[in-house]
């Protein structure tokens, strides 16, 4: 049987079609696509999501609707995370999406999507009891810490790449004080991680944020998901990796990154000061890339309940 996973992020609209054995409680990852219609773009809490980017998203569903007929999926689960939380036309959208699309999306809280995230980030992973899963997004970053029975602690936090990039960063690139005010903010934000207990548990950060940097690191032309899935990125890598992108333009780092940015490009610095400032905030040394997010929890979380 096959099922169809999308995540209608703040700035990523991703497909995972999976085929599913109920039996086992497995899956086997047919594809995977990948579109940034950034729907968050501008959008201020408790105001609507603009009828231009409504059209794009729309635009990038019609194209996964025929991908999952294709693969003659009996199954649909679309999750909506930050952005759809926000904004005050949500319900009219997702109306919208229904009759046109006959795909009924859920908007799902920051705690669902933490431990959507977690299971996700945790579903190939191996060997290890403990996990730390950090989740950076477009509109809001989660932290979640546990094991696959039990979490300890999850959290949604309303600050993402975009919403970031948008807050502080008035220039192209961005003037040294508007990243020390970023900092800043950034600190405070996350200051309550400093209790959470991260000894022993296997840190790994998903989402486009840290695979970019990954591929970055690992100087690859185009994404590869060999190299990047459970790669390490250290304190180090973050540090070298944030200075460089700060002293060059987003069209800059477009031309340089070409296709592993995606249209990341001006928001990249701002994901890769959020990840660097939660591991300098929970003592870690390193953190382990994945592809693995919602998308993929969403299944697990399916396969858990049928």
């Amino acid at each position: 049987m096959n099922v169809a996973s999308i995540d209608i992020g703040s700035n990523t609209v991703l497909l995972l079609i999976a085929e599913i054995n109920q039996l086992n409680k497995t899956f086997v990852p047919l594809l995977n696509v990948h579109k940034m219609p950034r729907v968050s773009k501008g959008l201020i809490p408790g105001n609507p999501i603009n009828h231009e980017k409504i059209t794009l998203l729309k635009s990038v569903l019609s194209e996964y609707k025929k991908i999952i007929d294709e693969y003659r999926v009996e199954k649909v689960i679309a999750t909506a995370t930050n952005a759809f939380r926000i904004a005050s036309n949500s319900s009219e959208i997702i109306q919208e999406i229904k009759k046109e699309f006959n795909i009924e999306v859920q908007v799902i809280t920051g705690e669902v999507e933490a431990y959507y995230s977690f299971l996700g980030a945790t579903s190939s992973v191996e060997n290890y009891k403990e996990f730390l899963v950090i989740d950076i997004g477009g509109g809001s970053t989660e932290i979640i810490t546990g094991s696959k029975e039990n979490l300890n602690f999850r959290k949604s936090f309303q600050i993402g790449a975009v919403s970031a990039t948008e807050q502080f960063f008035k220039n192209d690139p961005p003037e040294p004080e508007q990243i020390t005010l970023l900092n800043e903010y950034l600190s405070k934000t996350f200051s309550e991680l400093e209790g959470v207990e991260v000894k022993n548990r296997f840190p790994i950060a998903i989402a486009g944020t840290p695979t970019t940097l990954s591929c970055i690191k690992h100087s690859l032309s185009d994404f590869d998901e060999k190299i990047i899935e459970l790669s390490e990125l250290t304190l180090n890598d973050l540090n070298e990796i944030s200075y460089k992108l700060s002293l060059i333009t987003s069209e800059q780092i477009k031309v340089k990154w070409e296709k592993i940015m995606r249209g990341r490009e001006d928001i990249i610095l701002a994901g890769s000061l959020i990840l660097l400032n939660i591991i300098k905030i929970l003592n870690l040394d390193k953190v382990h890339t994945s592809t693995k997010g919602i998308r993929y929890g969403a299944i697990v979380k399916y396969l858990i309940e049928s």
